[in-house]
């Protein structure tokens, strides 16, 4: 059937992939290719931009003949990408001026610091929603203005362009120059109140509104592909978590996703109005589609989630491999006592403390490996529930239930103990390439491919859930204790 399936570009950190969706929003054919991690100096993490852009092309044309398709049968591709990674290329050839400085990339702390003067990190948090900090996009763009020769001048004359990964891959295949409402607000450069970008933030980070793109909703047919997709309506783009929280059709105020993946990511859709943190977490936008009212979010970062896993393989060896910890856990009945915070490169929300470092907690003779094992699973769990309890209280909504996905959700033990402590269900659903699903329905929903989001919340279907069986006195005992170990990590680092 012609123009019967929607194809969904996902660019991430270490890989690009291609799903493709049939009617029924299930995956028909999936491609994926890794990309080089380069790290020229300590701190400093880049990507090629060209090869991810070959990339990108190779595994979209595998996902097609994998599946025995044409670009004919596609009615739409969408995007969906690792957010705050900075790229910046010539207005005229398309070449990259410089590699793409990868989001976790911290060379422009000494910009933070300086941007942060005695205001401190919330300077611009009312205007744009976030803190200074190294990983958003603005600080970048600075940096790279600021220090690659005559980047500047060519910048101010227009020769230059700026985009997040998003908008790179929008230009290679349609030769627009955009981003979606989602990216641009990981910038630190867009006003959430006019979501258009702040001429204060671009005089404050000294960046030429020249070199960036027009902002427009996520749910949109930014153009026509060219080359392989030629024709294809290139029809939405979402920064990665935003995606995941369409894929799981969390609409409505107090509707909220966790992706668990080596770090998690925890997402509160706060309706139309954004709201401000006062706990550690980031306001943010959910999604906008066509030119309905944008949706809002809260979002709170947790930095080792299943690193933690891996780290008990790789560092400690006592399990070899990361499904492995799960049977080790399950051979204890509790933690015996044991709370392990993995403040590995400090804590991230709500915290925000980059002078912790980890810690165990509670050691006895009494505990094994097994209650090491157990103690790193619920550490996930009590970082959430940290997350949770701030959203919360800034956005004076009480979570009803928790939408799960990622790696770590095979996982009935953390599962099960999470939907404990947070004392709400935990569900997950049948098609968890939910960031796929989210960039797919929202390109959709742009062509008339599916009429409505009543339509896309009736294709979700739950694969598993998990109901709270903990006594509120044993959740709070283990909350307490939680709370002692937390303590215990801060101020190690003195400077």
């Amino acid at each position: 059937m012609t123009s019967a399936y929607i194809a969904a570009i996902d660019q991430g950190t270490t890989s690009s992939r291609c799903i493709i969706f049939d009617a029924e929003g299930r995956i028909v054919a999936l491609d994926q290719r890794e990309h080089h991690q380069i790290y020229p100096r300590p701190g400093w993490v880049e990507h090629d931009p060209t090869e991810i852009w070959h990339n990108v092309q190779a595994v979209t044309r595998g996902a097609l003949d994998k599946a025995g398709l044409s670009r004919a049968d596609l009615a739409a591709v969408g995007i969906t990408n690792q957010r705050e990674t900075t790229l910046l290329w010539d207005a005229a050839t398309g070449e990259p001026v410089h590699p793409a400085i990868v989001w976790q990339d911290t060379r422009t702390d000494r910009i933070i610091r300086e941007l942060a003067g005695d205001a401190g990190p919330d300077r611009f948090r009312r205007s744009c929603g976030l803190p200074l900090a190294t990983y958003f996009s603005g600080p970048k763009v600075r940096w790279l203005l600021d220090e690659v020769p005559d980047l500047r001048k060519r910048a101010e004359q227009g020769e230059v362009l700026f985009g997040t990964v998003d908008t790179w891959l929008i230009w290679q295949l349609t030769g627009r120059h955009a981003t979606d409402v989602t990216n641009a607000s990981r910038t630190m450069l867009m006003s959430l109140s006019t979501l258009d970008w702040d001429p204060a933030l671009l005089d404050a980070f000294g960046i030429p509104r020249a070199i960036l793109p027009e902002i427009l909703p996520s749910a949109f047919v930014y153009g026509e592909a060219r080359g392989d997709l030629g024709g294809v309506p290139v029809a939405s783009a979402l920064g990665d978590q935003s995606a995941a929280l369409f894929g799981q059709t969390c609409f409505d105020p107090g509707q909220a996703k966790c992706t668990y993946g080596t770090g998690s990511f925890l997402l509160l859709n706060t309706g139309s109005t954004p709201v401000p943190s006062e706990r550690g977490l980031l306001t943010t936008l959910g999604y906008r589609i066509g030119q309905d009212e944008p949706v809002y979010a809260l979002e709170g970062s947790i930095a080792v989630t299943g690193a933690l896993v891996q780290w008990l393989r790789d560092n400690l060896g006592i399990i070899a491999s990361a499904p492995e910890v799960n049977e080790l856990a399950a051979q204890v009945e509790d933690n015996g006592g044991c709370y392990f915070v993995p403040a590995f490169s400090g804590l991230f929300a709500p915290y925000w403390r980059p002078d912790a470092r980890g810690v165990i907690a509670g050691l006895t003779g009494y505990v094994t490996k097994a209650h090491l094992a157990r103690a790193a699973l619920e550490a996930t769990a009590w970082q959430v529930k940290d997350v949770v309890d701030a959203m919360a209280a800034d956005s004076q909504v009480e979570l009803r239930e928790l939408r799960v996905d990622g790696g770590m959700t095979a996982s009935d033990l953390l599962m099960r103990f999470q939907a404990d402590v947070l004392d709400v269900p935990v569900v997950r659903p049948t098609v968890a390439e939910t960031t796929c699903l989210g960039a797919a329905y929202a390109a959709g929903l742009a062509v008339g491919f599916w009429p409505d989001q009543e339509t896309l919340r009736a294709r979700w279907e739950a694969d598993a859930q998990w109901v709270p069986a903990m006594s509120a006195t044993d959740r709070d005992r283990g909350y307490r204790s939680w709370r002692k170990a937390v303590d215990r990590t801060l101020g190690w680092l003195d400077d």
